[in-house]
């Protein structure tokens, strides 16, 4: 049995935009920002930034509906 290496160890466990635009192929921004807003990953916003958890991208990337865990 293969075992799976982790994902995008390089980056922090919280990215923001530009991060995430490298971790899905050198995305644009406008489809960053639009995959953000309608909540296809799940973000939080802190002031004009978004904080986007690492765990969200990678289920984004193997096909969960929404990344669903506890922020708080």
């Amino acid at each position: 049995m293969k075992q799976q290496q982790p994902m995008f160890t390089e980056y922090p466990d919280v990215v923001e935009v530009d991060d995430l635009r490298k971790m899905l192929g050198g995305i644009s921004k406008k489809l960053a920002y639009r995959l953000l807003a309608e909540q296809e990953i799940h973000s939080v916003r802190v002031g004009r930034t978004y904080k986007i958890p690492k765990l969200c991208v990678i289920e984004y990337l193997l096909g969960e509906e929404m990344c669903h865990i506890n922020l708080s």
